[in-house]
């Protein structure tokens, strides 16, 4: 996705902390090959490159596991992880990165996936991903079945029209029983709605809350149990926000761009659960490293970063979107990190595998 030039972040970080709502240009150069200090782990498996060579393709994952294995694309699998090509749709792949289901829906950005919704009776898996297609900005939507018979697959549901003209992060949450989803706009402009279902069947979205980051932003993540809302805004850093839609704009900086921890562009978040501790991980796209924050005591501890090295798998640069799964999927019964690799050795970009164990014991998490 976006990288930003390093000479202009000396200006720009400041503006933008003092409050200016600076709408800068994506600049992009910065983080290509980089690599910063971290500590060590490597990936597991990877999918297959993501669209043309040369092309910025591979964008933003996210992982899903029931309680029982799914048939998608003719295969068994525990769990699935679902990323976007933003040339051109949405790419399902198994847990060992084989592709399962291509579904040709246009120019998305980020994706994610919440449970919650009963569609025509039966508890879906609902997914939503950010839309730049001309003609249909905003968020288009998703229904899998998890108790579904034969091959099920993922299959479009409608979707949720904005006013933000290019969509870029995205997120969902679960506030008591609703669905909210979170739009984040290229230009910093959140969007949060309420999703229910229809009497026909088809999704109803009612917006619920908006405010302005104040300048490029894409990383989104919710941890409801603490009723936060994490956003990134790529050249300044990482904010918390309340989740709720009375919250407002109102916002705390978790951790400003800085050497060494964050640095520009800082873009995808994801959260995972381990036992009674959850954890925010973020892309810290501008030296290829991965910072982590405890987040469910009183305000979130940072506990240190991890970069993705060369193994039997090549390592990872340049990260945008990650996402995680906690607890058991498949071989992973830890839970599952999926981050974008922007220069893969083989071909273009792609999403690689890293099992949560290793980012423990690299990071020497209890």
């Amino acid at each position: 996705m976006s990288r930003s030039l390093t000479r202009l972040l000396p200006l720009l970080v400041p503006l933008a902390l003092a409050g200016c709502a600076m709408h800068e240009v994506d600049f992009r150069g910065e983080g290509d090959g980089v690599v910063g200090a971290g500590a060590a782990v490597f990936a597991t498996a990877e999918t297959p490159s993501v669209g043309e060579v040369g092309q910025d393709a591979a964008d933003d994952p996210v992982v899903w596991a029931g309680p029982r294995p799914v048939v998608v694309g003719g295969v068994s699998t525990p769990g699935i992880v679902v990323g976007t090509d933003k040339k051109a749709g949405l790419y399902v792949y198994g847990l060992d990165g084989a592709v399962l289901q291509f579904l040709p829906e246009g120019l998305l950005n980020n994706v994610d996936a919440v449970e919650g919704l009963t569609v025509a009776g039966r508890p879906q898996l609902l997914l939503g991903a950010s839309d730049r297609t001309p003609g249909k900005t905003g968020v288009s939507l998703f229904l899998f079945d998890p108790a579904g018979t034969g091959d099920n697959g993922i299959r479009p549901w409608g979707a949720i029209t904005t006013d933000v003209v290019e969509p870029y992060g995205f997120c969902f949450a679960r506030i008591g029983s609703e669905v909210h989803a979170v739009l984040v706009g290229h230009e910093g402009e959140v969007r949060q709605f309420v999703v229910t279902v229809g009497a026909d069947g088809t999704p109803v979205s009612r917006e619920v809350r908006r405010f302005e980051i104040g300048s490029i932003s894409e990383g989104c993540a919710a941890d409801p149990a603490t009723d936060a809302l994490y956003l990134t805004e790529e050249n300044v850093g990482l904010w918390r926000y309340g989740l709720g839609a009375g919250s407002g704009d109102a916002r705390t900086l978790v951790q400003p761009i800085a050497p060494g921890v964050l640095v520009a562009d800082a873009e995808g978040l994801t959260t995972i659960t381990d036992g009674d501790a959850r954890y925010l991980i973020g892309s810290s796209q501008g030296d290829s490293t991965f910072p982590v924050w405890r987040i469910n005591g009183a305000a979130p501890v940072y506990v240190g970063r991890f970069v993705v090295r060369d193994g039997a798998i090549d390592g990872v640069t340049g990260t945008d979107g990650l996402a995680a799964w906690s607890g058991p999927i498949g071989p992973f019964p830890n839970g599952l990190v999926v981050v974008q690799d922007d220069v893969n050795d083989v071909g273009n970009q792609n999403f690689k595998y890293i099992d949560w164990r290793d980012i423990k014991a690299a990071l020497a998490i209890d």
